[in-house]
């Protein structure tokens, strides 16, 4: 047995069928220092990964409280991390949990792009494989890479969950309206869209605008044009095809109409749109994102949570 064998195998026996370190010392005819040290090399490598969620009376009075206000079905909250990269992880496994326990055979599910999305097919476990199609809706980028391309993602699903993925063969960006539709008219591209767009589940991400934004990072807008556009109030985007305002309603920008994949429009019928939203600049953009009434499912962080209620009472058109 090789030694990741050796600690994949001890790591089970001591999580999963809490055997002591003691009675794993005994049974591999080794020291306890020898266990504990397979142990920690199980959290060094990745094979073990604990998360550590939000109390249940606090996950449930903030869920119950979403679910009033903002009509949503369900909410996932995570635990504040200081490392953003681990806190996209918690709130991503979160996802996973919920689509292992959800998903069934001949699920088609509608695919988006950024780093949140991507972090769903890292999470840990093993779900039981199934008949699933992970829809790419909306194009990729050059510069997006295979965390952000939603290609790349779908592909990843694929191969945690089971199943097959279906590629959007265009860009995500083109340089204007008229290219856009020609494209809508391509039959390969309108039979994957067609796809997504017939989905039971989308997982999509939503953009704020900073300086560490998807639409920067990938040449989409420069800085310039960012902070034109929250100027005007723009407060970020949905699938990088609709921005919005505080509110939730359409805001312009030079994006605007040039994006190849779904819109809110679009989203509106799937029967669960899931949004992955852990980065703490993004309560704005969630509560905007709510607003909208495209939502189904919300996974996000515990601050961000009390955050968005908190700009929802200061916000609101209602009072």
């Amino acid at each position: 047995m090789s030694e990741a064998d050796l600690v994949t195998e001890i790591a089970a026996l001591y999580y999963l069928q809490h055997m002591t370190q003691e009675e794993l010392s005994k049974r591999y005819n080794t020291s306890r220092s020898t266990i504990s040290r397979l142990i920690k090399q199980a959290h060094d490598i990745g094979v073990v990964e604990i998360n550590v969620r939000a109390s249940p009376n606090v996950a449930r009075d903030l869920e119950g409280e979403f679910c009033r206000r903002f009509g949503i079905a369900r909410l996932f909250c995570a635990v504040d991390r200081p490392d953003p990269d681990m806190q996209r992880a918690d709130v991503a496994s979160l996802v996973a949990n919920y689509l292992d326990k959800t998903l069934l055979d001949n699920s088609v599910v509608a695919v988006g792009m950024g780093r949140n999305v991507s972090a769903i097919s890292s999470a840990f476990g093993t779900p039981t494989p199934r008949n699933v199609l992970f829809a790419s809706a909306i194009g990729g980028s050059i510069h997006g890479g295979e965390i952000v391309n939603p290609d790349h993602i779908a592909r990843r699903l694929a191969a945690r969950f089971g199943g097959r993925s279906e590629t959007l063969y265009a860009p995500a960006i083109v340089a204007d309206k008229a290219q856009r539709a020609a494209l809508l008219l391509n039959e390969t591209v309108k039979q994957t869209l067609d796809r997504a767009r017939q989905a039971s589940f989308a997982l999509i991400g939503v953009g704020d605008l900073t300086e560490d934004s998807n639409m920067i990072r990938m040449g989409w807008l420069t800085p310039h044009e960012v902070a034109k556009a929250r100027a005007t109030g723009t407060i970020g985007d949905m699938m990088g095809n609709d921005f919005i305002d505080i509110q939730g309603r359409p805001s312009s920008t030079i994006v605007q109409g040039r994006v190849i994949g779904l819109t809110i429009a679009e989203l509106h019928p799937i029967q669960d749109v899931i949004v992955i939203a852990s980065e703490n600049t993004k309560s704005g953009i969630i509560l905007a994102a709510l607003r909208t009434g495209v939502i189904n499912t919300l996974a996000t962080s515990l601050s961000n949570a009390r955050a968005v209620i908190d700009l929802d009472d200061s916000t609101s058109e209602r009072r």
